[in-house]
């Protein structure tokens, strides 16, 4: 009797139905995105989410377990991106590093206004609407913050160490506070569809730093 000796598993790119299995994940979370920065989670249906991709209502749990393992995958993909673009600003040494904070304000005004401020910042979305959300929503977008905050303490501490601060800042401090209040201008914008708000935010926290 002869024995069976399978073949080697190739390398190189994946099965195509695992590709198509990813894409359409893919797919999902850019559709939830585009929705939840708009209308937020509670009044996102997944049938709006689903339609937009095409995808077939049924076949929405192959990809996902739940609605609530839907919305941990956003804050991921979404904080993934945003921390980039943050660091993109203010990690940017050819700025002096208080230029990077306004470069990064600039950016998002002209995001928000190429979408007509009908989007805000998903992290910020989920914090004002955490009373009807998932409990296991609560930690992630604490965690998210102090990602951001520590990107900002850290262009902050470039700052005072380059004397365009006082050397007592207190970087940390004064990063949470600017995404504390960072949400708020972001809200108003939204609502009088204008990005006045965010830069009036900005010039008042460049002020409010001790130099």
């Amino acid at each position: 009797m002869t024995s069976f000796t399978p073949a080697p598993k190739k390398r190189g790119r994946p099965p195509k139905r695992h590709q198509d299995n990813v894409e359409t994940r893919q797919l999902l979370l850019h559709a939830g995105l585009e929705l939840l920065t708009e209308r937020g989670f509670a009044a996102t249906g997944l049938e709006a989410i689903l339609k937009r991709v095409q995808v077939p209502k049924g076949s929405f749990y192959h990809y996902f377990d739940s609605k609530e393992a839907f919305g941990l995958a956003l804050i991921d993909h979404y904080a993934h991106y945003f921390l980039r673009k943050l660091e993109s600003h203010l990690n940017n040494t050819e700025l002096a590093p208080l230029a990077r904070i306004s470069a990064f304000v600039n950016d998002a005004q002209t995001g928000m206004a190429r979408h007509d401020f009908k989007r805000g910042c998903l992290i910020g979305n989920l914090g004002q609407e955490m009373g009807a959300l998932p409990e296991s929503f609560r930690s992630r977008l604490i965690d998210v913050f102090e990602q951001w905050q520590a990107a900002l303490a850290d262009c902050l501490r470039a700052a005072v160490a380059e004397r365009a601060l006082a050397a007592d800042t207190d970087c940390d401090q004064f990063a949470h506070l600017f995404w504390v209040g960072w949400e708020g201008a972001v809200l108003r914008a939204k609502l009088e569809q204008s990005g006045a708000p965010l830069q009036l935010y900005h010039d008042y926290f460049l002020r409010s730093l001790p130099r």
